[in-house]
């Protein structure tokens, strides 16, 4: 099968490689055709940073995915069944690839499929707030507007919050943010000081919540310190990259801050709610599909994501076409 690899920092090559086998995975596994995915801000660092050693694997890194089961060996699924999968190490970006059953949910009959995609990331949305409590009244910041975080401020918004104040640096995503995501506040954080942004915005209250939407950055957890009140819930939402992050520990024991961390839904149960919203219009998706290219332009596709360019949010890998 046909596979992109990163074979240098910044740099993708379409290889041969060979196809896996769902027989060799053991039980309770599917071999996906893949149809459609999107890139993720947690694909970026594979490409971005230096590695001690290259090429990575092949298929290296894209985990947002549909397609069609061509093997099992999950009682739950056979060939025929179209899916959506979280592939096995994040190594989706080839023709074909291995999920764990326990990653994987059923497709119901939607168009546009592209649509539907966008289940998976809004799955580990409805995953994290699983976790937390009644949001009613609450005043919230998400930090950091990019897919993710324009998702969590339409949900947020849906669970009742008083405030849902985007933070960013780039006007194009908060614009987004204001007119399509129901965003009831944004601060552009290059102009305005955010702590003084949101104790205007709150009436010096302060967020109830802080999600943290950012990831892969050292200082965006001791932002949210300054951003919550006392007793508050920061969400930590983005993905790290360091073992170990300088976190404020001193403040968040003395002011009686809970600090949720989420990652990985239950495919059996967040997949389906997160169709079920999108295809009832409980939440709306379409306006960060913004762009759609053949998978076999990845290297310019991780390079328009990587970079902002033309208003990007969500990329698009189309692998029937190219």
């Amino acid at each position: 099968m046909k596979a992109a690899q990163i074979v240098a920092p910044q740099t993708i090559e379409l290889v041969e490689a060979p196809r896996p086998d769902p027989q060799e995975a053991g039980p309770d596994h599917v071999l996906v055709r893949v149809e459609l995915g999107t890139l993720c801000g947690s694909d970026l660092p594979f490409f971005q940073r230096e590695f001690p050693s290259y090429p990575l694997p092949p298929g290296l890194s894209l985990h947002e995915c549909v397609g069609t089961v061509v093997a099992s060996t999950s009682p739950r699924f056979r060939e025929g069944d179209r899916v959506l999968a979280f592939p096995l190490k994040q190594w989706g970006l080839g023709e074909y690839f291995l999920a764990s059953a326990h990653a994987t949910a059923p497709l119901p009959e939607f168009e546009p499929l592209e649509v539907i995609l966008l289940a998976q990331p809004l799955g580990t949305i409805i995953w994290a707030f699983r976790k937390l409590g009644n949001l009613l009244h609450a005043h919230t910041v998400v930090l950091g507007q990019g897919p993710m975080g324009l998702l969590l401020d339409h949900f947020l918004s849906n669970l009742g919050a008083k405030t849902v104040i985007g933070l960013d640096l780039l006007d194009y995503r908060l614009e987004i943010a204001r007119e399509k995501m129901r965003a009831t506040h944004t601060v552009n954080v290059t102009r305005e000081d955010p702590v003084e942004a949101v104790r205007e915005l709150t009436g010096g209250e302060m967020a109830d919540l802080v999600v943290e939407a950012v990831g892969h950055n050292l200082e965006t957890l001791n932002t949210c310190i300054d951003l919550v009140r006392p007793g508050g819930t920061i969400l930590a939402f983005g993905v790290p990259d360091e073992e170990i992050y300088p976190l404020r520990f001193k403040e968040l024991f003395y002011r009686n801050l809970t600090l949720v961390c989420s990652v990985t839904p239950e495919a059996a149960k967040d997949y389906p709610l997160a169709m079920d919203m999108i295809m009832q219009g409980r939440i709306e998706v379409r306006p960060l599909l913004t762009h759609r290219l053949p998978w076999t332009q990845a290297q310019r596709a991780f390079e328009m994501f990587l970079h902002k360019q033309d208003g990007v949010l969500k990329v698009v890998l189309d692998f029937a076409a190219g």
